[in-house]
């Protein structure tokens, strides 16, 4: 596989069942006028969240679906948006959709809300919709052996043009330019310095380094999202591994001299990068800190770690998710 490219079976399929307008139908009978405004401008916020398929037992777990729907919740105010149900009852929609799919493969959840006014005009209009939709979903980065990363020429976007933390579907031309800029250029992925020429991020994923065995990100005023992979893996770092993450403004020359370095997202996982702008990372290989935190992940995504059992919502209930006390 290429990266960037990844295994999307996103394809329309007749019998594939979504969510609009507050009831589950066929995908073929989910449509929208030509007019939508958030067809035309963009005013839309969205999510993505994945879904696990565990072999033993047929489950699916949906990973972190509450702190997505809830960072949803949050965002929908930046565009005067209204969600129709809470974050508990949408995980729910979320957990009902796969059902209905019977999916038997990773899956990923992406549920967006936008303004369905059809008129023309770069207002904010009252009316919104909400919609999701489910499908199977590989790997959308090597994970495995290493990315080729190139600085763009396109600056992140700042706070007072479109907010990054708010998964503004139109802001994410910015993340597609970068992204395209990119693969022209030979490389896998993009990463994107902000206005102050300060590290932001990869094109759609958060970026970490390591440093002196600490973990380094930029902080949420460079104009990152504040991701939930990002969280996940910082949580794990100092739980599982004692490893601290300084939040901070990075410099571009960070990126030439750090030990270890990888993007995170819920599409792109943990991917390790080995170069970037043709320089190597390390000794160009993943990293053991890299390395181990994909460890880490993969059995919390998986259910197989029962200290963050809460961190997963089961789809079928055919097995029992991990063994012993929750951890608050």
């Amino acid at each position: 596989m290429s990266a960037g490219v990844g295994h999307w079976m996103g394809e329309p399929m007749d019998d594939r069942i979504v969510y609009m307008h507050g009831a589950f139908m066929p995908e073929a009978e989910a449509k929208v006028p030509i007019l939508t405004h958030g067809l035309h401008y963009g005013t839309g916020v969205f999510e993505g969240i994945r879904a696990y398929h565990i072999k033993d037992g047929g489950e699916i777990l949906i990973f972190r679906a509450l702190e997505h729907f809830e960072r949803m919740t949050l965002n929908v105010k930046l565009l005067n948006i209204t969600l129709p149900l809470g974050p508990r009852e949408l995980t729910a929609v979320a957990a009902d959709l796969i059902r209905r799919n019977g999916y038997a493969q990773d899956v990923y959840v992406r549920p967006i809300a936008f303004k369905a006014a059809t008129k023309v005009g770069v207002t904010l209009p009252i009316e919104d919709d909400f919609a999701m939709i489910a499908v199977p979903m590989g790997d959308y980065l090597d994970t495995r052996k290493g990315l080729h990363c190139g600085v763009s020429s396109w600056r992140r976007l700042q706070d007072n043009s479109i907010p990054c933390r708010g998964k503004i579907c139109g802001a994410y031309v910015n993340s597609a330019l970068a992204a395209q800029e990119a693969r022209d250029r030979g490389f896998d992925e993009a990463i994107m310095l902000n206005e102050a020429g300060r590290v932001a991020e990869g094109s759609a994923m958060n970026l970490f380094l390591v440093r002196g065995g600490r973990l380094l990100t930029p902080d949420a005023s460079q104009g990152i999202l504040e991701g939930v992979t990002r969280d996940t893996v910082m949580i794990l770092a100092r739980e599982q591994m004692g490893i601290g993450t300084e939040c901070r403004g990075v410099d571009r020359a960070e990126l030439y001299v750090a030990e270890e370095m990888f993007l995170v997202g819920t599409a792109a996982q943990i991917a390790p990068v080995t170069k970037v702008d043709g320089r190597l990372v390390g000794d160009g290989k993943p990293g053991p800190i890299t390395l181990a935190l994909q460890k880490h992940y993969d059995r919390v995504v998986r259910g197989l770690d029962p200290q963050y059992r809460r961190w997963v919502t089961p789809v079928y209930n055919r097995v029992a998710v991990g063994a012993g006390p929750t951890r608050g």
